[in-house]
């Protein structure tokens, strides 16, 4: 088993631990690079920037996208961790320290079945990680520090609340595979980039009510 542990803007983990979405949209400000260490179904983990150096929650990694900021907000709304499509643009040019034209693009690590530890629940960064990590590290069990944090995760949102919470949608539920459910944000980037952005009956660059 494959974990991903993505260092977590606060701000973005705090607003979206206090909502009860079924998905949400774990943005990168560039948008150029690509992300390629998780299948669908794999565990993608919330680690906090420094010195912050806990694994907070996580999701179940559903796929990758570059969307521009519209489509992104768009498809997800506050599941993107802001409440207005303003705050959301303001967050992305504050990273990227340049202004964005109306085509600017982000990377959408999309994730199903979110989940949000209390701070008494959070878990310590395994030994191994290193304070010069910028965007993330992957862990697997066929190493101590890897079965070590899997366990942990696992352990944890195998707990009542959070069975409850992560529901039919996740993968992995009190210790066995199931189907992984996509939400209604992550179907509709589904279908518009199978049609390349465009719409199959007009071609305009839009995304369908779903």
């Amino acid at each position: 088993m494959r974990a991903y542990v993505g260092v977590t803007d606060n701000r973005w983990f705090n607003f979206l631990a206090r909502q009860k979405f079924d998905e949400v949209n774990f943005w990168r400000p560039g948008g150029r690079g690509s992300f390629r260490v998780l299948e669908p179904g794999e565990l993608f983990l919330f680690k906090l920037h420094s010195p912050l150096n806990y694994i907070v929650g996580g999701g179940w990694f559903v796929r990758f996208s570059h969307l521009p900021t519209f489509l992104a907000w768009e498809a997800f709304g506050q599941k993107n961790g802001t409440e207005t499509f303003v705050e959301f643009e303001q967050r992305i040019t504050r990273y990227r320290g340049a202004s964005l034209d109306a085509q600017a693009q982000i990377g959408c690590i999309i994730l199903a079945s979110p989940f949000f530890f209390s701070q008494d629940e959070w878990i310590p960064v395994p030994e191994d990680w290193k304070p010069n990590i910028v965007q993330g590290k992957t862990y697997d069990d066929s190493t101590s520090e890897g079965r070590t944090l899997l366990d942990q995760v696992l352990r944890q949102i195998s707990k009542g609340s959070y069975a409850e919470e992560v529901g039919e949608t996740a993968p992995y539920e009190r210790g066995r595979v199931g189907i992984l459910r996509p939400g209604q944000g992550a179907f509709r980037i589904m279908v518009t980039d199978a049609y390349n952005r465009r719409c199959a009956i007009s071609g305009e660059r839009t995304l369908p009510v779903l």
